[in-house]
């Protein structure tokens, strides 16, 4: 597959196009936009997040698993990373690391009856 569409224009236009994608419900095609955009800026979280949310929705979950655990290493306190980490691992039926996160998630939110 031809991937130039994918990769052509700045960083914030593939920003952009990547939303677009995952708006209109493409996770497949906002996740090749986005896995480029990772690869370039890999300190920024929210490419990151948007890449395991779009990789979770097209039921890419183990790399959406993997995106999940580089943002949570390296901020521990990213309770929405937490969430559908669980929730990742929920599919994948792992329930008691599933559980872990979960419980994790809801003590940064502070929903403390959740726990």
């Amino acid at each position: 597959m031809d991937t130039t569409y994918y990769d052509h224009g700045t960083p914030a236009e593939r920003w952009e196009r990547a939303g677009m994608f995952f708006d209109a419900k493409d996770y497949a095609a906002a996740a090749r936009v986005l896995s480029g955009l990772v690869e370039e800026v890999p300190e920024q979280s929210g490419p990151r997040l948007l890449l395991a949310r779009a990789y979770y929705h097209s039921a890419q979950l183990r790399r959406a698993e993997a995106e999940l655990r580089t943002l949570v290493e390296r901020d521990p306190v990213e309770h929405y990373a937490r969430l559908l980490l669980g929730r990742t691992l929920e599919r994948q039926g792992r329930q008691e690391e599933a559980d872990t996160q979960l419980r994790i998630a809801a003590a940064l939110s502070g929903d403390f009856a959740g726990l």
